[in-house]
């Protein structure tokens, strides 16, 4: 499963911290809605398309939070070039 995008609400705190993750698997999308870091509890919504999975995106970023996109992780054993 590869991660296309990442946004954070920019709230620290397990009670206030908020995620929202895109990925893609083949041909399916999935997007998790993560409430309170690392160790917090997920939603998860699976789709057949980008546009789907995207429009949940959309709702999800709604509302007073101030939304960050973060860049995605590299992949494992990836090293920045010299």
């Amino acid at each position: 499963m590869e991660q296309r995008r990442h946004w954070w609400n920019g709230k620290w705190g397990r009670l206030a911290r908020r995620d929202v993750f895109l990925r893609v698997d083949a041909d399916r999308w999935h997007v998790e809605q993560r409430a309170g870091g690392a160790e917090g509890v997920s939603q998860f919504y699976e789709y057949g398309s980008a546009e789907e999975a995207e429009e949940t995106v959309r709702a999800l970023l709604e509302g007073p939070d101030t939304w960050r996109e973060l860049s995605p992780r590299p992949p494992s054993g990836w090293t920045p070039p010299v």
